[in-house]
């Protein structure tokens, strides 16, 4: 009952509620609705990270939705069909035009053919479809072809079978009409989106691989599925340099020329890098191992992080200041542990006496490129999309995602970062993060911008979290000198004590709450594993990115979360999309069910059930007041 009180402190909000909800009918059906959807099994939750511009190895994964499609196959169609009839189904359903043309070409395209495969389509989708809604089902049909579809999905024999008659005319139709090609692949769309029906992507989209930009395209597109990225360090890096800030623009650069990635910038985003190639290549020896361009960029790099460095002492990286260490006669730097000879003395550009500062012509390239990168429409619609639908961490059904870490000491105490005059640690500092990177992409505020750089390579950055040795992989022969010291939370995590605190700072039980990272690649080879720590921490980055695949022996975990419980996928190499299209080549999987529910989870057990049940109660205020006469119906 809705007392005087009680509706006086929720009468604004109430009334607002009646505009959607003008009827005790309309809240009756509303709640009806919200009752129902809560015994729904959850929806299945697929996580990526670290696709690190690897497009087609991504959208494989994302097709056969780290196996799940080829999954609900075999449970289908058990024994009905042959494991070469379930492949060419999965194929057909991951890449229905491609297929197709192939099938054409071998002149196996019989109406026989067709009819067989939309029949065995639409098994799969009703299956799935029985999942959801059949609102939420409605919205993820493809638009041209949702009237046939819906109808097709819930088709059932009836005593005189005339919805069965009625579903094999729509067929024929269907082929008569010569539309069949685009009802297929209408409906594999359809399949895949009702297969996943939450995509989380714990971080780094770019660099490396040369399809980023491809990669943010396919994802502006995944408006029927919920989607989330926890920022990595090469996405901030990335949003840095959209932002304007000069060290995150050159480090862009330099990331993608040591990978041949010129297409990216020049092609996709339209960066032009002519007079940073013409200036290189006037002022810098050539013949040595170090091409004059990439000479170029290493010096406006380490000039720009050096001003940073100077400007910000709380980020304590003086230890990286080392143009200022290099004696150009000797041709060697000193370093804490002793003096190392270069691999070049080609250092023109630089001033002794003041070597963190650009020479004119420098100023103008470094002015140039913040101006390309900045004005690039292609870019600021993925930055955007990453601002948008990015975060430093999230929590979401008792799983706690973020890319990097949460920055420790050897004690397993949380590390304090000054931030702007303030001590902050664990959430409080990730906190920070996120909020200091959205004021650089919104105001472009200087101090904001240099947080930026710090996120993308500081030591107690929760997107890096490592000493990072960009100078001595740059100009040192020896690679003693590489190390790059790791944040303890790397090393503490493997224990469950570290990984409870880590989740309770965050407010996760942790007796049932697992942390989801990505970032440090899985040697498989050496005999690492992806789950740590008694099931608690899970680390999915397995090497998605083709240049890891010697050292983990894999090439990628992917997690499924679904209402049986948490599944670790291992992933062989991808080979190319002709071969999964001809030889039904899909990327073999290796499952552990570690984490198996003891009941079906359902959407009453989830952060969205919480959420429904709170409209419930909300519902049920507005329904007293209703009842009561504190609001009239409309």
């Amino acid at each position: 009952m809705v007392t005087s009180e009680r509706f006086d402190r929720h009468a604004k909000y109430l009334r607002l509620l009646s505009e959607h909800f003008p009827t005790q009918q309309a809240v009756f059906t509303e709640i009806i609705n919200l009752q129902a959807i809560l015994n729904l099994p959850k929806g299945t939750e697929h996580f990526m990270s670290d696709l690190h511009g690897e497009y087609e190895a991504f959208m494989h994964i994302l097709n056969n939705c780290s196996g799940v499609v080829r999954e609900h196959v075999d449970e289908i169609f058990g024994n009905e069909l042959s494991d070469q009839e379930k492949a060419d189904l999965c194929t057909l359903i991951y890449y229905p035009h491609e297929k197709i043309a192939l099938v054409h070409d071998a002149h196996r395209d019989s109406p026989t053919w067709y009819k067989a495969m939309l029949d065995e389509l639409i098994a799969v989708a009703r299956r799935l479809s029985s999942r959801y809604t059949r609102s939420k089902v409605r919205k993820a049909i493809p638009h041209d072809y949702a009237y046939i579809i819906d109808e097709l999905l819930h088709t059932h024999p009836d005593e005189n079978n005339y919805r069965v008659r009625y579903h094999e005319r729509i067929i024929d139709s269907i082929l008569e009409t010569g539309s069949t090609e685009d009802f297929i692949s209408s409906l594999a769309e359809l399949i895949k989106r009702l297969a996943v029906d939450h995509i989380h992507l714990v971080g780094d989209i770019f660099d490396r691989g040369g399809g980023a930009a491809k990669i943010m395209d396919r994802l502006l597109l995944c408006t029927h599925q919920r989607l989330d990225i926890q920022w990595g360090n090469h996405d901030i890096l990335w949003m840095g340099a959209a932002a304007g800030e000069e060290a995150c623009v050159i480090s862009v650069l330099r990331n993608n020329l040591r990978y041949g990635n010129y297409e990216i910038l020049e092609n996709d985003y339209g960066i032009s890098l002519r007079e940073l190639v013409s200036f290189a290549d006037r002022t810098y020896r050539a013949g040595e191992r170090i091409t004059p361009l990439m000479k170029a960029v290493n010096a406006l790099l380490f000039k720009l992080e050096g001003q940073i460095i100077q400007r910000h002492p709380e980020f304590d990286m003086e230890g990286r200041l080392l143009l200022e260490n290099i004696d150009l006669k000797a041709g060697t730097v000193r370093l804490e542990n002793g003096t190392w000879p270069l691999v070049t003395r080609d250092f023109p550009t630089l001033d002794p006496e003041h070597p963190y500062e650009l020479t004119a012509s420098e100023q103008r390239i470094v002015d140039k490129l913040v101006s390309e990168f900045t004005g690039s429409d292609h870019l600021r619609r993925h930055v955007e999309f990453l601002f948008r639908h990015g975060s430093m961490y999230l929590v979401r059904n008792g799983n706690l995602l973020f890319h990097g870490c949460v920055p420790m000491n050897e004690d397993g105490t949380f590390a304090s970062m000054n931030c702007e005059g303030t001590w902050r640690s664990g959430r409080d500092y990730l906190d920070f993060c996120d909020r200091v990177a959205r004021r650089a992409w919104r105001d472009h505020d200087r101090a904001a911008l240099d947080w930026l750089w710090y996120l993308w390579i500081g030591y107690r950055s929760p997107a890096s979290g490592r000493y990072v040795k960009t100078f001595e992989r740059s100009y040192l022969e020896d690679q003693a000198t590489w190390a790059e010291p790791m944040d303890p939370y790397f090393t503490l995590t493997h224990e469950a004590t570290a990984c409870d605190a880590v989740l309770r700072e965050f407010g996760v039980e942790p007796e049932h709450g697992h942390i989801i990272n990505g970032h440090t690649p899985v040697k498989t080879k050496s005999g690492e594993k992806p789950i740590r720590a008694g099931g608690k921490l899970l680390v999915i980055d397995g090497g998605f990115c083709s240049a890891y695949h010697p050292r983990t022996g894999i090439a990628g975990y992917t997690l499924i979360s679904s209402s049986r419980g948490m599944r670790l996928k291992a992933h062989e190499a991808f080979t190319t999309v002709v071969a999964a299209i001809e030889r039904n080549a899909d990327i073999q999987s290796e499952t552990d069910h570690f984490a198996r529910a003891e009941r079906p989870i359902m959407v009453s057990d989830t952060d969205t059930g919480a959420e429904i049940r709170d409209q419930i109660k909300d519902l049920r205020l507005l329904l007293d007041a209703y009842r009561t006469g504190a609001l009239e119906e409309r």
